[in-house]
């Protein structure tokens, strides 16, 4: 197995992918939850995983190395490829990420040279450094000149992070000789691997290397506490910089490397946005999954998020490990969240933004060899500013049947902002091929296809969007989706002939928008939940239903019998468009309708410093968890603290000290603090003695928070309710 790269796009064995890469930090993951973490990424389309090797968390002191525990790189190397993934590893050595020193140990900064620099006493550090990872990781690298199997997960290396842009030097010749020694220093290490990349945005260096994008709906990094300008990544564009990322470290201007040259990639969509604590920006899943499509209809050909997977600071041995005003940069950041509101939450929580998400990632799994070959058409790009006139883009190219096929990319979504109904419809003219009757509503993002061939059918333009694949028999059922309050059901699809249209009739479903965003392709299934449960892949190839609603499923094609744990209540026709045959789902209910969830108990402890604190119990909690006596489906239980205040954190007191366990950032009253409990049942935490401080906020305090509440005085700090829930897992 061999990977490759022109450019146009990544290529395996001499054909082009379409990868959807997902960050996940392997030491901001418990261990025990590594393997769960990874199925659900890949359960929500992620084929290639990413992850920085954080030097702090790993050499806090010189020449003492810790990979232990959470931080044991060789065993999550094992878990990467026993979960059938592959990885981009990113060894830095300055990495960013929001952790202190952007990942250098502190002795490091107190050299009497410079780090980032061409020193050649810094690059034999970065040599030893480099070493050490390879120490960790021999075993998994997928080389391109031996690994004949194919089996082995790394496939890439990136090199250091915004280089010559967040730090490092700024004269273009010692900066591209920068990257470039840094690339030989890793190959002489034994790193043997076919795409070594590169961030490209801001004007960094990348000596040559496989250039990787990125694009944010918001700056949280960003120093004002104001609503700021709509985001350019909104927008239709060739233009492949995003000029607000790192600008707390000054702007960005242009690219450094010729873009003819190389395809265009990203690796920092942001799957989230991790809060600050001047500015509590929400990423909502729309805000997400509308920069991705803008991305996917700009030409990008793989689609990486950062974060994909969110997670908690480790322990440090001398300091607090994450990035601070204290340590010099201009964000303070919570010293143990590094959630990031990403599609799978800190505590392994699915979310909407990964169902958003999902829509994209597995039409590139299916159809993404064909999509990258489509170059991009923009007949006007919009500044991102412009909120008037219409955002729409093709990709399209030649096939046996037309001179024209391909997709229409339309997004009318800007975060926070109310966009115009226009209709795709009046731009027939220029472009025959396009559907009559699109009314594009405000809000509303999505593409379609044209002069494309589905199987034996050859369809000249549809209002509805492909989704997925399912073998069917002989046949495989071609699945697409509606948008979103479209009510129209038949005659979603223009058909070139009689024959093609007859063949649909038997091979084609179309979802509801909302059962598309619930449904999990698990092997040659498919499976659709309810918005509070996922379905992702387990270690045996099965399936785990994770739900808290106890609620049912349905499953095409059947199951040859029923799962544990489930009885079959019927079959049920899932095909929205009415003109067509009826696809039957087989519809299992589970058999315990064991469902928990309610309010705890917690007693005001007093207040310090303007702080108040209270007295939280959570022992019976964490004991049913270990226990699983009486409900063995039993997976998780979420407690959730419903307070106002400018952030909360979560101690274990013992002796009369307290030992900080987790934190929160205020963002508002409609988004309370969850918490997971699984990851302490093995702990020796005592979850008798809990306190919970709450740090008022004030009223006149400078901090953006999109929706502010009410105040009765100068300063608020009350926990309103504590709340917890159960989530079971049923394993098919």
């Amino acid at each position: 197995m061999s990977y490759s790269f022109d450019n146009i796009s990544i290529k395996k064995d001499g054909k082009r992918i379409f990868p959807i890469m997902g960050e996940i930090h392997y030491s901001r993951v418990p261990r025990s939850e590594w393997a769960e973490r990874l199925y659900k990424m890949k359960s929500g389309g992620v084929t290639l995983a990413s992850s920085y090797v954080i030097w702090i968390h790993h050499e806090e002191i010189e020449g003492e190395y810790d990979f232990s525990g959470q931080r044991d790189l060789h065993a999550f190397m094992q878990t990467v490829k026993d979960c059938g993934m592959k990885i981009l590893l990113r060894i830095g050595p300055w990495c960013h990420g929001e952790v202190r020193n952007g990942g250098f140990p502190d002795w490091l900064l107190k050299k009497e040279y410079e780090p980032r620099t061409n020193d050649e006493r810094y690059f034999e550090l970065v040599r030893k450094w480099y070493s050490k990872i390879y120490e960790q990781v021999s075993d998994f690298i997928c080389n391109p000149e031996d690994d004949s199997t194919g089996e082995n997960p790394i496939i890439g290396v990136q090199i250091e992070n915004e280089y010559g842009h967040c730090g490092g030097l700024y004269e273009k010749e010692s900066g591209e000789l920068h990257m470039q020694t840094l690339q030989k220093l890793a190959k002489e290490c034994g790193f043997n691997v076919a795409l070594y990349t590169a961030t490209g945005w801001g004007g960094a260096w990348t000596g040559g290397m496989l250039p990787v994008m990125g694009g944010y709906c918001d700056a949280p990094w960003d120093q004002r506490t104001s609503e700021i300008e709509p985001s350019g990544n909104y927008t239709f564009t060739h233009e492949r910089n995003d000029h607000n990322i790192g600008s707390d470290h000054g702007f960005g201007y242009g690219i450094t490397f010729d873009i003819e040259k190389f395809p265009y990639l990203t690796a920092e969509l942001g799957g989230g946005l991790q809060v600050t604590g001047h500015r509590r920006t929400i990423a909502s899943a729309k805000d997400i999954a509308a920069v991705a499509l803008s991305k996917l209809g700009s030409g990008v050909n793989l689609l990486g998020f950062y974060m994909y997977a969110g997670g908690t600071n480790p322990e440090g041995k001398l300091t607090t490990l994450q990035e601070s005003r204290a340590t010099g940069y201009l964000n303070d950041l919570p010293v143990k969240s590094y959630d990031f509101r990403a599609a799978v939450r800190e505590f392994g929580q699915v979310s909407d933004t990964l169902r958003e998400l999902k829509l994209l990632s597995y039409f590139t799994a299916e159809w993404g060899e064909e999509l990258c070959a489509l170059p991009a058409l923009i007949p006007v790009e919009v500044k991102p500013d412009d909120l008037k006139s219409p955002r729409f883009a093709f990709r399209f190219g030649k096939n046996e049947r037309s001179e024209k096929s391909g997709y229409v990319f339309v997004n009318n979504y800007v975060r926070h902002q109310k966009l115009n109904e226009w209709n795709l419809s009046d731009y027939k003219k220029e472009y025959d091929f396009l559907p009559d009757g699109i009314t594009v509503h405000g809000g509303e993002f999505f593409f379609l296809p044209f002069n494309m061939a589905f199987g034996s059918s050859f369809v000249k333009n549809a209002k509805v969007t492909p989704f997925t694949k399912i073998a069917s028999g002989e046949n495989e059922l071609f699945v697409f989706y509606k948008r979103e309050n479209d009510g129209e059901s038949a005659n979603l699809f223009d058909f070139a002939d009689e024959k093609s249209e007859n063949l649909a009739k038997k091979n084609f479903l179309v979802l509801e928008r909302k059962d598309a965003l619930n449904s999990w392709k698990i092997g040659k299934r498919l499976v659709i939940t309810d918005s509070t449960s996922s379905a992702i892949e387990n270690a045996g190839g099965g399936i785990d239903i994770i739900s808290r609603s106890c609620s049912e499923i349905f499953v095409y094609p059947d199951f040859e019998k029923a799962p544990e744990g489930f009885k079959k209540s019927g079959m049920v026709n899932k095909n929205a468009a009415s003109d067509f045959n009826q696809v039957l789902f087989a519809k299992y209910e589970p058999i315990s309708k064991e469902e928990d969830k309610g309010l705890l108990i917690s007693e005001k402890a007093g207040t310090e410093n303007g702080s108040v604190f209270y007295k939280i119990d959570l022992s019976s909690l964490i004991e049913k968890l270990r226990s699983k006596s009486s409900d063995s489906a039993l997976s998780d239980i979420f407690v959730s603290f419903d307070y106002t205040g400018d952030k909360a954190n979560l101690y274990e007191v013992n002796d009369g000290k307290r030992k900080l366990l987790l934190d929160h950032f205020y963002l508002g009253e409609e988004y309370p603090w969850e918490i997971g409990l699984k990851r302490f049942t093995e702990s020796e935490i005592d979850f008798k003695n809990l306190e919970l401080e709450i740090v008022p906020l004030k009223k006149d305090a400078e901090v953006y928070i999109e929706k502010w509440p009410q105040f009765s005085g100068k300063e608020i700090a009350v926990l309103h309710s504590l709340n917890y829930e159960t989530e079971r897992k049923f394993e098919i």
